[in-house]
Formats: structure tokens, C-alpha cells, sequence
């Protein structure tokens, strides 16, 4: 069935702006300003003396994260602790200070903003625990055991509420090793297999390894990737890190450490709070202080009865041995510094910093509204700037403003610089006369945090393939042909036991293959029911048929590219290039593109502003973004005087979609419609006309 959309098209008008986007503000200057901010020089001043309690109001939007980057960034060596009253508040709190301080390091051993999550996701279930949030707990305790490195952690009540380990447990169950020494493999294996790492043909997650001959590959809680050890006899001959979906290499090391899942809720040792392992002299910053004790209480009390539900309540640890109530917080509090910074105040006596900020307004994506507002602030001799979360975004905003420009070149000019940096949320700072204001905000657009993902996911389709392939199974490998899986087998390759996969090929020729040449070898896919020829080893076949299909491939693509030759020699309609309210539309979009999602739309409006006709085809799975690029593209053939229609395959499909183009261009002067054969014959006239 046919769904239709018909637009008429009306304009609208905005006040004329100018954009000054010389010498962009930086992050650094940014955080500059909130260093030099004068309350801020209270607060360090008044640190300096006996006080233990202080209250900062009138904090709102990520001017808490601007305070404290431009604190932490005056001078000092004390760790901070940054406590916000939900995992969501903490982890947009962690996104803003990442982004401030331009945190684009993978290596967390590198990294001065760490995140502190729960290590599970519901008390007593093992098999809920979360791998990577127990990597992101084990390196901050880590950190604050080598205290080599200023340091802010962002966490919540929950993760607090975890007790862990104490120090001297995990002094204990650390091992180093460096290139060149002496150890035997015998015993890195007992070692691996007493810390509790379980025994896998290839690692993928924290706390596996894998013995293949000389070769101990091992994913510690020490490090964001896996090591993999080359030994010579019992001499540890090289370190590197590799990637476990490659299996590529990615970095030499001199020494590693090898630390095992302190997490681990069976392990029967004593436990601490985590503020136990904070150095002395320690700042925390904790939006509500109360709240979080109260939160505590509820995380201990939903632990007693996920204890007491559990099959065999003699086996696991007790709550009291694994979690914090609130009280227990509150005590350890008078041993450090305590800022709070939302609308509670714990301690009346807290000495109190009162600054002067508002939140970013709703401008509903009126953009004489906004205009307004940024006039107004000039000539009171504010700064205007505009956070977008990307490129494309601040792009987006220059093309927006430039066509209002042009339609109404007589009115007052509203100044704003642009930065090209995701915040959470905007503000007005009234004591530095700055507006920060964030695209995401001013389109109504969703803003999602970012965390460190699961390490399932990331397990490459080689390594899926090869736990999967069973002996007898047919494989492809590109320099020899077709041969059969025959299984893994330890071999001896220059005095070096290494594990090897073996393939059989014509005559019972066999071929061993390094698993670092994994990448050569691929599941053999042909027709069903019928088993290929194996290719023999030495033989020219392999390499003449793959010559023939090289050869086969270019003939096919000299006749695509006569077709298309004879295609972009036609004549077809030329699209004018995106207007303001196309960029409108496209930044008004409530999620933050994907890259490909971006791609996509950019080529398909390429092809529409060409003068030869589009030839396109936009493939995805469910819920990537297919139908966007469709009504981005839509939009901008009805914004040059064109009706569109999009045909689906089904009448459900034809409502779905109506309703979603009509949701999306509510905001636009567009006429959007739907035929089918619930309409009779009068109705789709009337559509159609």
C-alpha cells in the first residue's frame, strides 16, 4: 500500500545574528575561569584552615562539574571523591568531567577521571555480576593504593554501600612480572587457576586465561586489555596487550601486574568501606550527604532479603560482611574534607558558598526566543556560548543561524560562540557573566551518558567461529583452499611450544596454522547438502580458481561501471542545498546520530543535490535509524516544492509510518497523509489531490 505525504510549504521569520567563531573557546579556558572563579578561591582559601564541613548553593546543569574541574586543577595533590545520588547523575557528572578535561584515553592506567560502579546488578545472583564494572572497581582501588596520581572518582550510594576487600589481601594476591625474568609456567598456571581464573580456549572477558604451549595469554583486573606472555623455557621472553577480538597485538610491555576479581563475593576475608582505602587528606564531594546513608540503608536492606531468599543461606557471605549501612559512612566522615553541593545541608555548621547560578531556559526551539535571549545578555556584557556534542551538531547550528541571517538582515545581531564539547546540562554563571547553553537542550534532544560496555560483546565472529567449529567441519584458508577442521593441536615451532589449528586437505595433507594467523581462515559457506572438493596442498588449483573469480569479479565490474556511466549521464533533478530548516529538523532529533545513521543521510542528500537520478540502497536492522534518513530525506524534497510518497509493504506499516513522519514534522509546515485500503476511493482522491 501507498502512504503519501504532501506538504505545503510555509516560511517563517527570525531575527538577524552574527557569529563569532574566532579563537573557540577551549576547555581548558573554560576550566581557566571556574579556577580563578572568586568563589572558588573562597573555598580553597577557607580549606586551608580547621573547617571539615563546607556547603556550596546555588550550583545547577554542569556548572558543579566546571567548580570542581577548576578546583581540582589549582594546586594540590589530594584525591577527590565525587558521590551524586543516583548511577545516572553519576555517570552524566563522569561524561562532563571526562569531556572537560578531554579524556579520550582507553588506558585507564593513564586516566585522571575514574568511574566507581556496583559490581552486580541484584545482591546474591553471581551470575548478574557485571565483568567490566568489576575492572572499573578493581583499577580505582588500585589507584588509591599506588597514589601516584591525582585522582577524582565519580560514584553513588550503591557503590558505596559494596564493601571490599582490604589492602593487605590484595598486596597479597598481586603478582608482577617483567620481560626477562625467570619463572615457571607451571606456576603462573597454578597461580592463575588459585586466583580463581578460569581456563578458556581464548580469552574474551576479565578473569580468563589460556595456555597454548609457550604462550599465556591472561585478561588480569589489572588492565583494560589482555596480556599475552611469550616464555623461552621458563624466561619471560615478551609482554604484550592484544586485542581479544583480533587477536592483534596492540602494545609492548616491560612489567605488568596480574590481579585477580577482588570482587568476587565468595572470597571469605575481611571487608572494608571503601572510603577505608582513601589516602589521607582525601576530598569528597557529595550532592546530598543525608540521602546517600539513606540509600545505603535501602541497598543493605534489599541485600538481607535477596539473603535470605537464596537456596542454601549457610554458603554465601552474610550482608553484614558485604555491605555498608548509612551510619557507617557517616562516621568515617569527620576523618576528611566534606563538601556538599546540592539543596541539602547535613551539617548546619558547615561553612557555606553561596553562587549565583540558573539553569539553561526552555526555548521549545523558538529561535526568536533565543535570539532574544542572547541580545539581551550582550548588552549586559555576558558571553554567549553554545555547547554541541559534535561536529555535525555545531555545523548544523552555523547553517540554522546563517539562513536567519539572510531572512531578516535589518534586526539587532545576537553574538555566540560555539564549542564543540557534550555537557549534560546548560546555565547561566552570573558572577562570571557566562551563558552555556547546550544544543542537545535547545532541540529537545535525548542526552545519554556513556560507560564502559560489557565485554561479551566485543568477542570478534573469528573467535565465535572457531568455539563453534567442530572436527570434520569445512574451512577456507586464503593462501591454500578448502580443507577440513581437524581440531587444535600443540606444536613445537623453534624450540617454542605454541598451540597451532590443525587442517586437513587432499590426500590427508596437513596444515597447522598459528591461532595469531586466525585471520586467514574462514568458515567454508557453500550449498547446502553438497560437500565441497578438499584442495591439495602445493598445487596451482586454489590459486588459478581464485585468479578465474579475480578475473570473473572485473568483468562484472566493467559492465557496472558502463551502467552506471550511462546513469550518471542522464539527466535527473538537482536538489537545492540543505536550508535552515532542514538543519532544524535534522538537529531537533531527540537521539545523538550514529555514525553510520549520519553517513547515510549525508550520502543519500549528495545523491538528491546530483543532476543525474539516485540509484541508493539504505540497509539496516530494526531500530538503527532507517526511517530518519527517510523523513530527513523527504523533508528536503518537499522543502523544494516536491510532494513525496513512501510505499510500504503492509497497512500496519503505512499507519506506523504516518504517525511516525507526522510526530517528527509536527514542528514544520508539512502536510502528511496516508491512502490505504481502509480509505475508499473519495478519501484517497482527495489524498492523492
Amino acid at each position: 500500500m501507498k502512504s503519501k505525504i504532501s506538504i505545503q510549504f510555509v516560511f517563517s521569520f527570525a531575527k538577524f545574528y552574527s557569529i563569532n567563531s574566532n579563537n573557540r573557546l577551549k576547555s581548558e579556558k573554560l576550566i581557566s575561569y571556574f579556577k580563578q572563579h572568586p568563589k572558588t578561591a573562597l573555598l580553597s582559601e577557607l580549606m586551608e584552615g580547621d573547617d571539615r564541613y563546607f556547603n556550596l548553593k546555588g550550583l545547577v546543569g554542569s556548572g558543579v562539574a566546571l567548580v570542581v574541574a577548576g578546583f581540582f586543577d589549582r594546586p594540590g595533590k589530594q584525591q577527590h571523591l565525587i558521590v551524586l545520588t543516583d548511577k545516572e547523575q553519576a555517570a552524566y557528572f563522569y561524561n562532563d568531567l571526562e569531556n572537560l578535561f578531554g579524556e579520550t584515553e582507553t588506558d585507564y592506567n593513564k586516566k585522571k577521571i575514574l568511574f566507581y560502579p556496583t559490581s552486580y546488578k541484584r545482591p546474591y545472583e553471581p551470575e548478574n555480576a557485571d565483568r567490566a564494572y568489576q575492572l572499573s572497581r578493581t583499577e580505582v582501588l588500585k589507584r588509591f593504593m599506588s597514589g601516584d596520581r591525582k585522582t577524582i572518582v565519580v560514584t553513588y550510594p550503591e557503590a558505596l554501600a559494596e564493601k571490599v576487600v582490604g589492602r593487605q589481601y590484595v598486596t597479597k594476591n598481586t603478582m608482577k612480572l617483567k620481560v626477562g625474568e625467570e619463572v615457571s609456567l607451571d606456576f603462573i598456571s597454578d597461580l592463575l587457576a588459585e586466583f580463581d581464573f578460569e581456563s578458556v580456549n581464548f580469552v574474551a572477558e576479565p578473569g580468563q586465561f589460556a595456555i597454548r604451549g609457550g604462550i599465556v595469554d591472561v585478561f588480569s583486573f589489572s588492565n583494560d586489555h589482555p596480556y599475552r606472555i611469550e616464555f623461552f623455557g621458563d624466561v619471560v621472553e615478551s609482554i604484550r596487550t592484544f586485542d581479544p577480538a583480533s587477536q592483534l597485538s596492540l602494545q609492548n610491555m616491560n612489567q605488568i601486574t596480574l590481579l585477580p576479581n577482588v570482587q568476587d563475593r565468595n572470597i571469605r576475608e575481611t571487608r572494608v568501606g571503601f572510603l577505608d582505602y582513601m589516602p589521607a587528606g582525601t576530598i569528597l564531594w557529595m550532592q546530598d550527604v543525608a540521602f546517600t546513608a539513606d540509600r545505603m540503608d535501602k541497598e543493605f536492606e534489599k541485600a538481607v532479603s535477596a539473603y535470605e531468599k537464596t537456596e542454601n543461606p549457610d554458603s554465601p557471605v552474610q550482608p553484614v560482611d558485604l555491605f555498608l549501612k548509612g551510619n557507617e559512612l557517616l562516621q568515617k566522615l569527620p576523618g576528611f574534607r566534606v563538601i556538599e553541593f546540592g539543596n541539602a545541608n547535613y551539617k548546619k555548621s558547615a561553612k557555606q558558598i553561596q553562587f549565583n547560578q540558573q539553569p539553561q531556559p526552555a526555548f521549545n526551539k523558538n529561535f526568536d526566543l533565543l535570539i532574544n535571549n542572547f541580545v539581551n545578555y550582550s548588552e549586559k556584557g555576558y558571553s554567549n556560548y553554545i555547547f554541541a556534542d559534535n561536529v555535525k551538531q555545531t555545523g548544523r547550528l552555523y547553517a540554522i543561524f546563517d539562513n536567519i541571517q539572510h531572512e531578516q538582515p535589518e534586526t539587532g545581531r545576537a553574538h555566540f560562540t560555539s564549542l564543540t564539547l557534550s555537557l549534560s546540562a546548560g546555565f547561566i554563571e552570573n558572577d562570571l557573566k557566562l551563558i552555556c547553553y547546550t544544543d542537545h537542550q535547545l532541540f529537545d534532544r535525548y542526552h545519554k551518558f556513556h560507560l564502559r560496555e560489557g565485554f561479551g560483546r566485543k568477542e570478534a565472529l573469528s573467535l565465535q567461529e572457531l568455539y563453534h567449529l567442530q572436527p570434520g567441519d569445512y574451512v577456507t584458508h586464503i593462501d591454500h583452499g578448502v580443507g577440513r577442521f581437524d581440531g587444535l593441536q600443540i606444536i613445537d615451532n623453534n624450540g617454542k611450544k605454541q598451540e597451532a589449528i590443525r587442517l586437513v586437505y587432499k590426500n590427508n595433507d596437513l596444515l597447522y596454522v598459528s591461532i595469531h594467523s586466525l585471520h586467514r581462515i574462514s568458515k567454508y559457506v557453500g550449498k547446502e547438502g553438497t560437500p565441497p572438493k578438499l584442495d591439495k596442498l602445493g598445487s596451482n588449483a586454489w590459486k588459478k580458481l581464485k585468479n578465474k573469480t579475480k578475473s570473473r569479479v572485473k568483468d562484472i565490474a566493467r559492465d557496472l561501471i558502463k551502467l552506471y556511466a550511462r546513469r550518471h549521464a542522464s539527466k535527473g533533478f538537482s536538489f537545492m542545498p540543505d536550508t535552515y530548516l532542514q538543519n532544524e529538523l535534522e538537529a531537533s532529533f531527540i537521539y545523538e546520530d550514529t555514525p553510520d545513521q549520519l553517513k547515510a543521510t549525508q550520502d543519500v542528500k549528495k545523491d538528491m543535490e546530483a543532476a543525474f537520478p539516485m540509484d541508493r540502497l539504505v540497509c539496516g536492522d530494526v531500530g538503527f535509524g532507517k526511517t530518519e534518513v527517510a523523513i530527513r530525506a523527504a523533508f528536503k524534497s518537499v522543502n523544494d516544492s516536491k510532494q513525496v510518497a513512501v510505499l510500504v509493504p503492509t497497512t500496519i506499516l503505512a499507519l506506523q509510518h504516518f504517525k511516525t513522519f507526522s510526530d517528527r514534522l509536527k514542528d514544520f509546515p508539512v502536510s502528511v497523509d496516508y491512502i490505504s485500503r481502509f480509505k475508499n476511493a473519495r478519501r484517497q482522491k482527495e489524498t492523492l489531490g
